[in-house]
């Protein structure tokens, strides 16, 4: 009878110390042979309110692969669907990729989907999330067979653009998402690829209002965008209008807000090259090239103008400048009254630019 209530007392225990760190006596099949880790997820609007999940497999072996696609009232379910219908369990600790259809981002918006990517202890917060405007599942099932690790590629291309900062198109991981969602003073933002062609191109940089996406910059505006928050720095900027490249631009802004929130003064400095002109000006000549500096100057200020004049009107701060009237010993602004001051704020945009002086590099080359 002692060595029975012994024994009780000893599974109670073993119980209790399992309940109260959180584990299951029951363990998960994590044999490789039998596992499919998932890589990405595309998600875009299904019928009657669900959501269509698709992704590829097998995801990581030399076997024949396959779109396979799912609609679901609940993105957990999607788990359930595949491993019903594929031979392997899937898994999403190895999850690199979540990308979002453009419809689904604008009319529905993504928080629910945020909040299930955070709640799940197996994904991790490094995955890249990605708008993608055309039918991503038929870019797939069209490419599957010309290209080779098609969804690896995709990631590799986002790693090395977030690992070199280069500033050539925008890179956001699900932490730095949920940073800009949750944090006061500021308004997230995505990448943005465009299908065309059975082919797939980066096209810009989606602002999101809260977690519903509201416009995409294209284009100057986009180049822009990165040379003022993203990393401060392009390989090259081209000015149409000007018929100039200018390149290795390289930015530092200031904020200035005066006493009574009514103004804001946004400066950029830039230092950088000419790569490349096709205009009619002499710009070896040092008066020349001075009147230039002050039409590349006059151009970038109309533009961001123009720019920050339409996050305004979309009521969205992905540049944060709602941080710059936070001050030391000082109780934060409201973030609504922020917002209401924001719409109607002055916001002038000055450059300083520096331009290094026109020389023969190829000559300068040579005599190394």
């Amino acid at each position: 009878m002692r060595l029975r209530k012994k024994m009780a007392k000893k599974l109670s225990i073993i119980f209790m110390a399992l309940w109260l760190t959180g584990c299951a006596p029951f363990t998960e099949n994590n044999i490789i042979e039998e596992l499919a880790p998932v890589t990405f997820l595309s998600l875009s609007k299904g019928d009657e309110g669900k959501i269509k999940i698709s992704t590829i497999l097998p995801p990581l072996s030399k076997e024949k692969k396959s779109v396979m696609t799912q609609e679901v009232s609940l993105i957990k379910e999607v788990l359930r669907s595949f491993n019903l219908n594929f031979y392997q369990e899937m898994k999403f600790g190895q999850m690199r990729m979540l990308i979002i259809n453009e419809d689904l981002g604008r009319n529905e918006g993504i928080m629910s989907i945020i909040n299930v990517l955070l709640t799940d202890p197996d994904i991790s917060l490094r995955i890249y999330l990605v708008i993608v405007k055309g039918n991503f599942e038929e870019y797939l099932e069209n490419q599957l067979d010309k290209q080779e690790n098609l969804d690896y590629s995709f990631y590799r291309m986002l790693k090395h653009y977030e690992e070199k900062n280069q500033g050539e198109l925008s890179v956001v991981n699900l932490h730095e998402f949920k940073n800009l969602l949750y944090t006061p003073y500021s308004d997230p933002f995505l990448p943005v690829f465009k299908i065309e062609n059975d082919a797939i191109s980066y096209e810009g940089t989606a602002l999101f209002q809260n977690d519903k996406l509201v416009e995409i910059l294209t284009t100057f505006d986009d180049r822009i965008f990165q040379l003022l928050h993203n990393d401060h720095y392009l390989a090259v900027l081209p000015i149409p209008k000007l018929q100039v490249v200018l390149g290795h631009v390289r930015s530092k802004t200031k904020v200035d807000i005066n006493k009574s929130l009514s103004t804001m003064t946004y400066t950029v400095n830039i230092d950088s090259r000419i790569e490349e002109y096709r205009g009619e000006k002499q710009l070896f000549d040092p008066q020349d090239l001075e009147d230039f500096k002050k039409d590349i100057q006059s151009n970038l200020e109309k533009q961001t103008q123009e720019l920050v004049k339409k996050m305004q009107e979309l009521n969205v701060d992905p540049l944060q400048l709602g941080i710059h009237t936070l001050k030391p010993f000082s109780k934060p602004m409201d973030e609504k009254k922020w917002i209401e001051l924001y719409k109607k704020m002055d916001i002038k945009i000055k450059y300083n630019i520096n331009i290094n002086p026109l020389t023969d590099a190829n000559s300068k080359r040579q005599n190394l």
